[in-house]
């Protein structure tokens, strides 16, 4: 049996905590006008890094736990502290349905809407 990637079992519930969505509802979010008018855009591809970090995240989700590695626990690290961030941020008052600030943390697979 390969060795556990190293941190996993210590980011695993904070990880299945801060990504509410499913990676269908993510890859299907990130095709949206919405998810790419959101976030910082970083180099020359016009890719924000929240949109960039939500396609690595479906990849994360359709991995199997015992299959990820110390650089998949590194980038569940980067989106938890993304997710927990943010929220403390505190959204808008009014229409956070349509909210730049909901979608950012849906592009980092969290859906604030979600219980």
């Amino acid at each position: 049996m390969a060795q556990r990637a190293e941190g996993l079992d210590e980011v695993w519930d904070d990880w299945r905590n801060a990504v509410t969505m499913t990676p269908k509802e993510l890859e299907d979010w990130l095709g949206t006008d919405e998810s790419h008018e959101v976030g910082q855009k970083s180099g020359g591809s016009g890719e924000s890094t929240g949109h960039a970090s939500g396609r690595r995240i479906v990849e994360l989700l359709r991995t199997k736990k015992d299959d990820l590695t110390d650089d998949d626990v590194a980038h569940m690290r980067k989106a938890v502290g993304y997710v927990q961030r943010h929220q403390a941020q505190g959204g808008p008052d009014d229409d956070v349905e349509h909210s730049r600030w909901r979608y950012s943390l849906m592009n980092w697979g969290h859906d604030p809407l979600r219980g």
